[in-house]
C-alpha cells in the first residue's frame, strides 16, 4: 500500500513537471502572442504637465499593471523619438495632425475595441475625426485652443491680436513657441493665412514675419513658460487654454485671448506605436483613463476638457464664468479656429529647412 502511494505521488510530480514544461515552451517559444508574453507594466508617453499622475496607482491596483511614465514637449519631439524606438512605449498621446501623419507612416497599430469599451463614453463630435476617420488607431483624449497669455499687471492695454507678439515695445518681454507648427501657424494667422497652407511664397512670409520677431524675443519656449510667466519674468507668449488655467493659481494678474484673427483648435489622442511591447497592456490603459471619474480628475489638473462628454459636462458645472468661456469657447470664436492637418512631405521638408535656418539666426 505504501509503495503504491508513493508511486502515485512520483507520477503526480511528473505531471506537474510535464505541465510546468509545457507552459514554458508556450510562453517562451517565438510564436507566442504578445498579451502572453508581455510584462504587467505599461510605459506611456505624453505631453507635460497633461495627467494627474496619482491615477497611476488607482490603475496598478484595479489591473496588476505597473505604469512608467515619461513626458515629451512637442510633437515633433515626440515623432523623432518614435523613430527612434516607438516600440520603448506601449502609449502615446499625440495631437491631431500628428496622429494623421503616423498612421500614413504605417506607425501606429490598429485598436482591439474589445479591450477599450469606454469607447462608447466619447461624444460623437470627435469620434471619426479627419485624422483617422474610421477611428481604428486613437481614442480622443483631450481638446483645447491656443491663445496669447499676458500678464495684466505689467500691460496695461487689451490685447486682442496676434500682433502683440510681434510688437517692439514689449522687446525682451516676448515669449515664443519652441516649434515650428505652432510658431509658423501663429505668423500665417496674423498674416491672413490658413494654418495649413502648402503655399510656399506663404510660408517663407511667415518665416520671415518670424525672422523680423526673433532680436525682440526673450526665448522660444515650451514647459518653460510656466515659470517665465507665473513669476514675472516675461510679460507675454502664445500657450494652450489649459496651461492657463493652471498657471492662473499662481499668478491671478495673467489673462487668456484667443486673438481676433483666429487660433488653433486642437484634440490630442492616445495611440500605440508599432510593435508595442505591451499592446493588451496598452489598450486597458486607454480604456481606464476614458473612464468618467479619471477623465474629471485629468481636467481638475490639466485644465483642458476631456472627450468623454458625460465628464466634461459633469467638470463644466462648477466653473467660474471667466474659467468656462476659456475652456469651452462659444461657438462664434471656435469658428476662426482651425484644427492642424498632416501636411505634404514637400511642405513638411520645407518648414524642417526653413526652422533651421530661423534657429541659427543670432540676435
Amino acid at each position: 500500500m505504501e509503495e503504491k502511494q508513493k508511486l502515485k505521488k512520483a507520477f503526480v510530480l511528473l505531471l506537474v513537471v510535464l505541465m510546468l514544461a509545457g507552459a514554458f515552451a508556450l510562453t517562451s517559444c517565438g510564436k507566442a502572442s504578445p498579451s502572453t508574453s508581455a510584462k504587467k507594466e505599461v510605459n506611456v508617453y505624453n505631453w507635460g504637465e497633461y495627467i494627474d499622475e496619482s491615477i497611476f496607482a488607482d490603475f496598478e491596483k484595479e489591473t496588476g499593471i505597473k505604469v512608467n511614465y515619461s513626458t515629451f514637449q512637442s510633437n515633433e519631439e515626440m515623432y523623432a523619438a518614435m523613430k527612434l524606438g516607438g516600440s520603448d512605449y506601449d502609449v502615446m498621446i499625440p495631437s491631431d495632425y500628428m496622429i494623421q501623419r503616423l498612421i500614413s507612416e504605417d506607425m501606429v497599430e490598429k485598436l482591439d475595441f474589445k479591450n477599450i469599451p469606454n469607447f462608447s463614453m466619447i461624444s460623437d463630435e470627435f469620434k471619426n475625426p479627419e485624422y483617422d476617420p474610421k477611428n481604428e488607431y486613437s481614442v480622443p483624449y483631450m481638446w483645447g485652443t491656443v491663445g496669447i497669455i499676458y500678464n495684466s499687471a505689467l500691460i496695461s492695454e487689451e490685447i486682442t491680436s496676434w500682433s502683440a507678439l510681434f510688437d517692439a515695445q514689449y522687446t525682451g518681454q516676448i515669449l515664443m513657441f519652441n516649434n515650428p507648427r505652432d510658431a509658423v501657424g501663429i505668423a500665417l494667422k496674423h498674416l491672413g493665412y490658413s494654418l495649413n497652407t502648402t503655399n510656399e511664397s506663404e510660408i517663407k512670409e511667415a518665416f520671415t514675419l518670424l525672422e523680423q520677431q526673433k532680436p525682440i524675443l526673450q526665448a522660444y519656449v515650451m514647459d518653460q513658460i510656466y515659470d517665465k510667466l507665473e513669476n514675472n519674468e516675461a510679460m507675454i507668449g502664445p500657450y494652450y487654454a489649459g496651461d492657463y488655467i493652471v498657471m492662473r493659481e499662481t499668478n491671478p494678474d495673467l489673462v487668456f485671448v484667443l486673438p481676433e484673427e483666429g487660433s488653433n483648435v486642437f484634440a490630442d489622442a492616445m495611440c500605440i506605436p508599432k510593435g508595442a511591447t505591451n499592446k493588451e497592456n496598452a489598450e486597458l490603459f486607454i480604456n481606464f483613463m476614458t473612464s468618467t471619474d479619471v477623465c474629471i480628475a485629468n481636467m481638475d489638473m490639466t485644465g483642458y476638457i476631456s472627450a468623454n462628454g458625460e465628464a466634461a459636462a459633469i467638470y463644466g458645472e462648477d466653473l467660474e464664468p471667466e474659467d468656462y468661456i476659456v475652456q469651452f469657447p462659444p461657438a462664434n470664436i471656435l469658428a476662426k479656429c482651425e484644427p492642424f492637418l498632416n501636411l505634404p512631405e514637400a511642405t513638411l521638408t520645407l518648414y524642417d529647412n526653413l526652422w533651421v535656418e530661423l534657429k541659427s539666426i543670432t540676435k
